[in-house]
């Protein structure tokens, strides 16, 4: 039964990704001209047209569509035309450094959220309970930027304890994932909270407990573990945003990932780079669910793949 869900949610996926990269060509295409970007606003008409006619640009829209999906059969997305390089090795280039941001930021953020979310349900209606619940809800609510412009300010500018920007060593990226990680923080620690209080008050902990489970027990080996899949399925989204490139923070601390190549391309109309760019994205994101899924049914035997 797995391997047959496997395989249809694979051919799912295929279609998927098609749809995404067919729908943005055609936006792209509908949004503006490359040549007028490319071109000095001095350009006479002739260098315009000849412009044009190099660039393929002057073929009917169905002529371009069909060299672009050979192309993308072929791992070939054609030529930056900002940066005249290979698109999908410009892309693949920035991966890394995207990736490397948003394991550290879900590795800052997913164990802090749910330490705070379980300690906010056990003690209930305290003062460290509404603690977390403003800290949460300023997760959720405050502003990357200026978050990570008062961090910048604050942390490396008064202190000098950190970089202000780039990408390097680990010192780099401990302002960046600090800014990232506020707001799923914000967002896993609230629903970790109201999950945990809800299996809490069902009957299978209050009889572990009057069995005389240490609570620790009742916790991590029952609570816990029937409470992970919404937290799951909410850290998978977090991941999958973060992996579409946090453009505004890549922007603050300058660092070179998808996020802030994409806006650029998109900025000099280079169509290459933006579908190249969107592909790896809806690969990586698929790619996320699809472990997700499975990771469903290795936290609760009860999911079945039907």
């Amino acid at each position: 039964m797995a391997i047959r869900y496997l395989a249809r949610r694979l051919l799912h996926s295929v279609f998927v990704i098609v749809g995404v990269v067919v729908v943005v060509f055609l936006v792209m295409h509908m949004i503006g001209d490359p040549a007028r970007l490319m071109l000095r606003p001095e350009a006479t008409q002739e260098q315009y047209l000849a412009l044009r006619k190099q660039l393929g640009l002057d073929d009917p829209i169905y002529v371009q569509f069909g060299r672009f999906v050979g192309g993308v059969l072929q791992g070939d997305f054609g030529d930056s035309l900002w940066q005249r390089i290979p698109a999908m090795p410009l892309v693949l280039h920035r991966l890394p450094a995207t990736l490397y941001l948003t394991l550290v930021t879900l590795a800052v953020a997913l164990p802090a959220a749910v330490l705070l979310g379980v300690f906010s349900a056990f003690k209930p209606g305290t003062v460290m309970d509404r603690i977390i619940t403003v800290f949460s809800l300023g997760g959720v609510s405050m502003a990357d930027f200026w978050l990570g412009l008062m961090l910048i300010l604050v942390l490396a500018v008064e202190m000098g304890w950190l970089p202000t920007s780039g990408f390097g060593g680990p010192k780099f990226v401990v302002l960046p994932a600090l800014t990232l990680a506020f707001r799923p923080i914000g967002r896993i620690s609230q629903l970790a909270r109201s999950t945990v209080l809800d299996e809490l008050s069902k009957v299978y902990v209050m009889t572990a407990r009057s069995k005389g489970l240490h609570e620790r027990t009742v916790l991590f080996r029952h609570t816990l573990r029937n409470a992970a899949i919404p937290v799951i399925t909410l850290a998978a989204d977090e991941m999958a945003s973060l992996l579409n490139g946090a453009v505004v923070i890549e922007t603050v601390f300058a660092w070179p990932g998808i996020g802030i190549l994409l806006i650029q391309a998109i900025e000099h109309r280079d169509f290459p780079v933006v579908e190249a760019a969107v592909f790896v994205i809806a690969v990586m994101v698929v790619f996320l669910n699809l472990v997700v899924d499975f990771v469903y049914s290795l936290i609760d035997p009860r999911v079945r793949y039907s």
